[in-house]
């Protein structure tokens, strides 16, 4: 076991693209943790999906043994930590594991919000911050100018900021001197009574549960029974390593160290993010402070687009649940889809990330419906319903106010294109609450309703600031607002896949803009189809499918008008006859298109 003085533990932090992952390859290969020829780029990202996107989706975590320029050996454990809003709640648990946080700024962009976001969780957890200005090779790098503004926003003396180039490599050793000596070591007793945290926790097939711990105070062996303290649950340990990357098996873990142990535990929902692991016969006498669970905000539905293919998705989500805490599902039904799941993710990112994942490693075909949020719906009889699925909105006469979450926004953007992104935030019912200058840069900081973000605010964003403009946001809480459930109706039989809740002010424009766009979509049938928006008992909004026909006066040539009249009248009856019967098919496709929403 390693001294507490010769321990350093900390995290990367930094908004997305501006090098953290890149920068952890270059202290992992310049300490020699890796061999050269087992060196990969983003060596910490172990998914498929995160190589592909170029995006840290799961905090990871590495150890690494380092010789400073005094000759002293030191143990540093690094976690790399994700750069997206929707993955916020991985950097915030991580922050809890450590003592000190590199902030990576890249010397080109300068300060963005999500590395105010994220340097505001380091603050709030504690942490001494060493900054670290990223890309000095590039020609646009701009480092006094970057370390000005670090100072005018976040208020962090950055006059010592370490000047690197992760990809060159250039700087990397300061970097790992500035560990050493500025960033604190970890406290605790070795003969206190076992503290650790649960900092994460995955499946993997041939050892069932791994949990990553934090020691706080005492000392984990192999072979001691622990308690996990919300639980009560009692396991024996099996085995205790850590990771220089890949895993390597230890005997035991002391205060400050961070590693994992299995212990067979069949299930993750067993282990608790957050939680107290504890000896079994000398138990602490209070857990640690736990982290607040992950809240989803967006919900929908997922079906697949084969019926027989239910029970395969069902087996899919339930794995995919089993590693990742804060996604959450339920069954539900739906006329036109037929079985399927009603899903809660943190943000549109992490919808698309599971989706994808679920499409790629289970090889299932998915219809997304619409992503909607939580809303408040408040009946007359003083009862309060949280409303998940626009479909399930109880019946009008008997709902008092339906109340929607809303969000503190806060857009960086250059000067240039302010009044686009003004104008975007007023369009989606915007209040705004602060503007001011970081150089040439807008700080805008917006109250905005959710469900107007969660559609497609984000890309309209970047595609009017060229994408300059960076966005973070955090809910603030729940407002009332004059909400209606907007209805399709195809040849007058509802959709219940298509209904969303909109506001009534923009209710028309939304509805005929969705008609439209059913039209194209739905192929035409041998009898004419009303499509409707509809509120309520009210229609907002109608096209018109006309049918296809039979020219049925082909073989009347000559003759009384009225021979022609009669087979017309004949047909009409027939397609009338048609429309009362007929089952109008929706091709699948039509309803993934009539979903994305243009504004």
């Amino acid at each position: 076991m390693t001294d507490l003085a010769h321990i350093r533990n900390f995290s990367i932090v930094a908004h997305i693209d501006h090098g953290k992952s890149t920068l952890a390859d270059r202290l992992i290969q310049e300490t020699g943790t890796v061999k050269d020829r087992d060196m990969k780029e983003q060596l910490l990202d172990s998914m498929d999906i995160e190589r592909e996107r170029g995006i840290t989706i799961k905090a990871n975590t590495v150890r690494i043994d380092y010789v400073a320029d005094d000759g002293e050996h030191y143990v540093l454990n690094l976690i790399d930590t994700p750069g997206h809003v929707d993955f916020a709640y991985e950097v915030s648990r991580s922050m809890r594991a450590v003592e000190g946080s590199l902030l990576v700024v890249d010397s080109t962009q300068g300060v963005e919000a999500q590395t105010l976001a994220n340097v505001y969780q380091a603050i709030e957890a504690d942490h001494e911050i060493v900054p670290v200005l990223n890309k000095i090779d590039l020609p646009a790098s701009d480092c006094d100018r970057v370390a000005e503004q670090i100072e005018d926003v976040i208020g962090i003396d950055a006059s010592g900021a370490i000047r690197v180039s992760a990809k060159t490599g250039e700087g990397i050793h300061e970097v790992l001197e500035a560990i050493v000596r500025e960033l604190p070591p970890p406290e605790g007793e070795r003969d206190a009574p076992l503290r650790a945290m649960l900092v994460d926790s995955w499946y993997d097939s041939y050892l069932g549960v791994i949990v990553l711990v934090r020691i706080m105070d005492g000392v984990l062996k192999k072979g001691d029974r622990i308690r996990m303290m919300s639980t009560g649950a009692v396991y024996p340990v099996d085995r205790i390593g850590v990771f220089r990357p890949q895993m390597e098996q230890i005997d035991r873990l002391g205060p400050g160290e961070i590693g994992f142990i299995t212990a067979s535990i069949k299930q993750v929902r067993d282990t608790r993010v957050g939680d107290t692991i504890t000896h079994d016969k000398r138990p602490c006498s209070e857990p640690l402070p736990g982290f607040k669970p992950a809240q989803p905000v967006v919900f929908c539905g997922l079906f697949p687009v084969d019926s027989a293919e239910f029970e395969d998705l069902r087996d899919a989500i339930e794995k995919l649940a089993l590693n990742d805490a804060s996604f959450s599902y339920e069954m539900e039904t739906s006329a036109a889809l037929g079985f399927g799941f009603r899903c809660g993710f943190l943000g549109l990112l992490h919808l698309e990330v599971i989706r994808d994942r679920i499409e790629r490693e289970y090889d299932i075909e998915l219809i997304t419906t619409a992503p909607s949020v939580v809303y408040h719906v408040y009946m007359k009889d003083g009862t309060m319903r949280e409303l998940h699925n626009p479909a399930d909105m109880p019946d009008p006469t008997h709902v008092d106010h339906i109340e929607e979450p809303r969000i503190k926004a806060t857009i960086l953007v250059p000067d240039e294109f302010l009044g686009d992104v003004l104008k975007l935030c007023q369009d989606r019912r915007g209040i705004q609450l602060d503007l001011s200058y970081a150089g040439s840069r807008a700080m805008v900081v917006y109250d905005l309703p959710l469900n107007e973000v969660v559609f497609d605010f984000y890309d309209r964003l970047k595609s009017v600031t060229k994408g300059y403009a960076s966005f973070d946001y955090q809910l603030t809480g729940y407002r009332p607002d004059n909400l209606v459930k907007m209805q399709i109706l195809v040849n007058e039989e509802p959709v219940d896949a298509l209904s969303v809740m909109v506001h009534r002010d923009r209710a028309m424009a939304r509805g005929r803009a969705m008609v439209e766009k059913l039209k194209e979509l739905i192929p035409r049938h041998m009898f004419k189809i009303p499509i409707q928006a509809a509120i309520g008992g009210k229609v907002i909004a109608r096209e018109t499918l006309s049918a296809l026909r039979k020219d049925v006066t082909a073989k009347c040539y000559g003759g009384d008008a009225t021979r022609k009249r009669k087979l017309l009248e004949k047909q009409k009856a027939g397609k009338k006859k048609m429309r009362q019967f007929g089952k109008v098919e929706i091709p699948q496709s039509a309803f993934i298109n009539a979903l994305k929403m243009d504004s």
